[in-house]
């Protein structure tokens, strides 16, 4: 682990120290990060408002007219809902400051809370799926006039969903998630209104079962989308376009570095990627120096603030290479 940047008259050992300049970093960051969730949660709560008074309607005029596509989209739209409360009830989580045994405090509730939701979501495509194959073999009666308005009008709620939710920051999974399914739910009741117009004017009521299928399938897309991304940060992979190969020779390329050693790049939530790594350092260079400088590299070229390094000074002789021995050097003022 790094250490403090200090004047150095004695030998130092930076195995277990910690690094003020990093610390110092992430207040300011801490504090732009915030401003920016609490004008999240302000477009994420008048989306919810939206979805949440249509739904009603949705659901009331899906069993009047016996849409199975209007019932799927008030379904999905529940999903929606649902899924912007929790990303809500999970930024008031992840503001919460680390204390205790929660040393990162509980920041990851975000990424719950988008799996979750993408469970759901793959649930709910399940049950459509089965539901929109029986009636395809045994299709209701459909009132396509009355689904067709519906569905009209569920374009012109997405369309200013999707506007207000555009504003957010969608660096956050939860938030691009609410967003993708906001977008998927504007698809899902254009093939609606598609549907409805051809039942209305041909009533062909198996054309409702298939537009189903396709809200359905955009469901499933969504769901796996989520499950997949937010697994990804549970099983501590690399974010996506950070590759650890190619920020290991990045730091390999930094003068006076000579090996490094248990590279670890991972992602705490979204938008908070850490890094953890051993430098060897030649022992002609300051090692506290150099660990400087490739923070300063790693979080210029690859945004990465949340780095931990362990410096050791390289043995560079041929007979005993692979030997080290701790960081240490004097100071001369």
């Amino acid at each position: 682990m790094t250490s403090s940047a200090h004047p150095h008259d004695h030998p130092h050992d930076h195995s277990a120290a910690a690094h003020d300049h990093d610390h110092a970093h992430h207040d300011d960051h801490g504090h732009s990060h915030a401003i920016a969730q609490d004008a999240d949660r302000r477009y994420l709560g008048v989306a919810l408002a939206l979805l949440l008074g249509f739904t009603v309607v949705e659901v009331a005029v899906g069993l009047i007219a016996g849409s199975l596509a209007l019932i799927s989209d008030a379904g999905h739209l529940l999903t929606d809902a649902a899924a912007i409360a929790l990303a809500l009830w999970a930024m008031s989580l992840a503001k919460r400051p680390a204390k205790g045994s929660y040393t990162f405090g509980l920041k990851r509730a975000e990424i719950l809370s988008a799996q979750i939701n993408g469970l759901s979501l793959l649930l709910l495509s399940a049950w459509f799926i089965i539901e929109a194959v029986v009636r395809l073999i045994s299709p209701p009666r459909v009132d396509g006039a009355l689904v067709t308005v519906v569905a009209t009008v569920g374009i012109g709620v997405n369309l200013v969903a999707v506007w207000v939710m555009s504003k957010a920051n969608r660096q956050s999974l939860n938030v691009e998630g609410s967003f993708q399914h906001i977008l998927t739910d504007l698809y899902a009741f254009i093939a609606t209104a598609i549907a409805g117009a051809i039942v209305w004017w041909t009533g062909w009521n198996r054309i409702d079962s298939i537009a189903a299928l396709i809200v359905a399938a955009l469901m499933f897309k969504a769901g796996y989308a989520l499950v997949r991304d937010s697994g990804r940060v549970f099983l501590e992979a690399a974010p996506r376009g950070l590759d650890p190969a190619t920020i290991g020779e990045a730091m390999r390329a930094v003068e006076g570095i000579t090996a490094v050693e248990d590279l670890h790049v991972w992602e705490v939530t979204s938008g908070m990627p850490a890094l953890s790594a051993h430098l060897f350092v030649s022992r002609a260079l300051d090692c506290h120096d150099t660990r400087r400088t490739v923070q300063a590299m790693l979080a210029e070229r690859f945004a990465i603030t949340h780095v931990t390094l362990q410096t050791d000074h390289a043995d560079e002789d041929e007979a005993s290479r692979g030997a080290h021995t701790a960081c240490a050097f004097s100071h001369t003022h």
